[in-house]
């Protein structure tokens, strides 16, 4: 990607690799950083004065369903990068449960391919694992790792036997990102509750057990092959514990701002908006999830957005369909928890941004630096506004944030050293690439 011009960002609050902050300039070529520096004397094609503002890496999101091919009425990947764009997320790693599956190199293709003619961001997806398909696991690519859903799936996707699940981890040294919820368990748990249509059950069918079952399983698997494992959307105080007692070098996990900082007492106020997989927790967990990421055991966020219709949403449950969209209020709600004191704006920039690019393999990506990729965001940190359903640009079009009040919103984002989003406007006609993942074998 080569841009038309250079860009010059003037008067910014600049997070440094350090963790400290600059108050100067960056300066941009040909879709890289070239200079940092208080004061730049060069002029660029294009400049922005972002005096009050504050520059920050774009987001990196690890765990995203953007729905296309299949279940466009959803999402599509272009609405789903524009939502992007405007939330300052400049990268996504997307999921394998469309239709068709991403299980084939040739969906993984076919995906890529209509990503490189939609996104206005950078792009990268998983491919996912069946009961059968383990050779095209250890040869697809580009891809960022492959994905297992342990439970909360049906279909080709679901590989909860334990033997096929070891054979997954013995082959090849890929990463593999574990969505751990025991199948099992959730079977058992929805004869108990059968019958019963207030959504706030789905919190106790698929349980703190469920998740902490299915974790455990997928620690002893990757530590009998040593294979890299990530742990999605960590959920349960459980699962948190038994990381801070055992979780080896090799071994990576998530949290998203939702398990953060909605509980169950979300059911009562937004219904099945609240509704997503693996579940919202007690209180308790909310707590204990902040310490581990505070702590390093969690190393990193992701939305796991995954938008459905509010027509979808508004069923009775079990039919209610699970999941929440994220990608345009994750930044601002992680900086709003900065601001009011609970973590630093240099702690988000590093779970939403560096700690995703380090894990993932994904280079020149993550901090603000000369010879990295300019995918930058710069956000207001004086000023809160609500989040407004009308000024969703998700094709949902809906929030389970609606009504909070939120600080550090985009002002402006870039993707490779173009201006993609700036003061509530979007330029459609960017495009991001296809994101590299270092440790990928061609």
């Amino acid at each position: 990607m080569t841009p038309n011009s250079s860009l010059l960002i003037r008067r910014a609050r600049i997070l440094l690799p350090n963790g400290e902050f600059l108050v100067g300039d960056v300066q941009i070529c040909d879709g890289q950083i070239v200079k940092v520096a208080a004061e730049i004397v060069e002029s660029g094609d294009r400049e922005i004065d972002a005096k009050g503002l504050t520059l920050l890496p774009g987001v990196i999101d690890p765990q995203v369903h953007f729905r296309e091919p299949g279940l466009e009425h959803k999402e599509d990947l272009f609405t789903a990068s524009c939502a992007c764009a405007q939330g300052g997320v400049t990268s996504f790693l997307e999921m394998p449960n469309t239709r068709p599956l991403t299980t084939t190199q040739a969906a993984l293709d076919d995906k890529l391919s209509r990503a490189a003619e939609k996104c206005l961001v950078n792009y990268g997806f998983f491919i996912g694992a069946t009961p059968e398909n383990l050779p095209d696991l250890l040869t697809a690519n580009p891809t960022p790792g492959i994905k297992v859903f342990m439970g909360s799936m049906h279909g080709q996707l679901l590989v909860d036997g334990e033997a096929t699940l070891e054979a997954i981890f013995a082959a090849g040294d890929r990463l593999i990102a574990v969505h751990a919820e025991d199948q099992a368990r959730i079977n058992q748990r929805r004869q108990e509750f059968a019958g019963i249509s207030d959504v706030a059950v789905h919190s106790q069918i698929q349980d703190n057990q469920a998740a902490l079952l299915a974790t455990q399983l997928a620690l002893k698997l990757s530590n009998k092959y040593q294979r890299r494992l990530h742990i999605l959307h960590l959920s349960t105080g459980d699962e948190a514990e038994l990381l801070r007692q055992e979780k080896p070098t090799w071994v990576t996990a998530e949290v998203t701002p939702q398990h953060l900082l909605l509980n169950t007492s979300a059911y009562q106020k937004i219904g099945s908006l609240a509704q997503m997989n693996p579940p919202l927790r007690e209180p308790r967990d909310n707590e204990i999830l902040w310490q581990a990421l505070l702590d390093g055991v969690i190393d990193f966020i992701a939305t796991d957005h995954a938008p459905h219709t509010l027509a979808e949403k508004a069923q009775e449950y079990p039919n209610t369909p699970s999941g929440m969209p994220g990608v345009e209020t994750s930044l601002p709600l992680m900086l709003t928890q900065a601001v009011e004191g609970r973590c630093t704006v240099a702690q988000v920039a590093n779970w939403m941004s560096a700690a995703v690019a380090k894990a993932y393999k994904i280079p020149n990506k993550g901090v603000i630096s000369p010879g990295f990729d300019a995918d930058l965001v710069l956000v207001d940190l004086d000023n809160y506004r609500p989040v407004v359903r009308e000024e969703m640009v998700t094709k949902c079009g809906w929030s389970p944030f609606e009504g909070w009040s939120l600080t550090g919103w985009p002002v402006v984002t870039v993707v490779g050293g173009k201006v993609v989003f700036e003061n509530g406007k979007l330029d459609t006609n960017v495009r991001g690439e296809a994101l590299r993942f270092d440790a990928e074998q061609a």
